[in-house]
């Protein structure tokens, strides 16, 4: 795992396998962001994979969300726009891949890692795996994520998870409000649920698979502007002081 994070992919029988890393909590800059949504579409189109499992290096936190150190960086709001773009960029090609994709949340999930966890089409996750969209609390708010997040937990529960954005919420809570289809109580028993789910998906239709995931996801046809357009609304926020301080309070402090 380098500094800069990275994202690997392998394809074994049938499974297309992609996995972020970074050292600081699998945390995600705009450069892993944009590898990521770019490793998707192309396992998606990959006709040696019949079904994605998504994850992140590591045994502990599965994804602290945005980068700090970047969100601190950004000058302009082009700036920031192109950085919260690469959320949108990801979340838009786990929705427009052609394949079911699965996502393993091996542990805790943060804002943008929250939105990956429900943008996936099913998710896996351990005991362990809490989630919490923090953004509130640093001068933004969860725009880019938010769609993917309502969609799968509905509005009274995202809203729960925004306003109230310094707590966590249990994996058991996040199963309740359908975030996760699953909750095992160790990695080895997810992980073998997960090889036997995506080893039936990697041996099922794929043309029937392609048209129920279209089936599923109809009627988000407009995220591909409404994404960008979120990403413009935080890009804005994170240049304000108010932001840059509070940012710079949380980093410094417990995330």
């Amino acid at each position: 795992m380098s500094n800069q994070g990275d994202v690997s992919t392998s394809i074994k029988n049938g499974i297309g396998y992609i996995t972020f890393s970074h050292p600081q909590s699998n945390s995600l800059p705009g450069a892993i962001l944009r590898k990521l949504a770019e490793e998707i579409t192309a396992v998606g189109n990959n006709p040696e994979a019949k079904v994605i499992v998504l994850q992140s290096a590591g045994e502990k936190a599965f994804c602290a969300g945005a980068s700090f150190d970047e969100l601190i960086a950004i000058e302009n709001l082009e700036q920031g726009k192109k950085f919260f773009s690469g959320f949108a960029m990801v979340i838009n090609a786990m929705r427009t891949a052609p394949k079911f994709v699965i996502a393993r949340v091996q542990g805790k999930a943060v804002g943008g890692g929250v939105g990956i966890a429900c943008a996936a089409d099913y998710t896996f996750a351990v005991e362990s795996a809490s989630v919490k969209l923090s953004e509130l609390a640093v001068g933004i708010g969860p725009f880019v994520v938010g769609p993917a997040v309502e969609r799968k937990v509905g509005t009274a529960a995202f809203s729960q998870l925004t306003i109230n954005a310094t707590e966590w919420q249990t994996a058991q809570w996040a199963k309740e409000k359908n975030m996760y289809a699953e909750v095992y109580n160790t990695v080895s028993e997810m992980d073998e649920a997960i090889d036997s789910l995506a080893t039936k998906l990697s041996q099922s239709n794929p043309e029937a698979m392609l048209l129920l995931k279209k089936a599923m996801w109809q009627g988000t046809e407009h995220w591909d502007n409404l994404l960008l357009e979120r990403a413009e609304m935080s890009g804005k926020l994170v240049l304000s002081d108010f932001t840059k301080n509070a940012i710079q309070k949380f980093k410094t402090g417990a995330r």
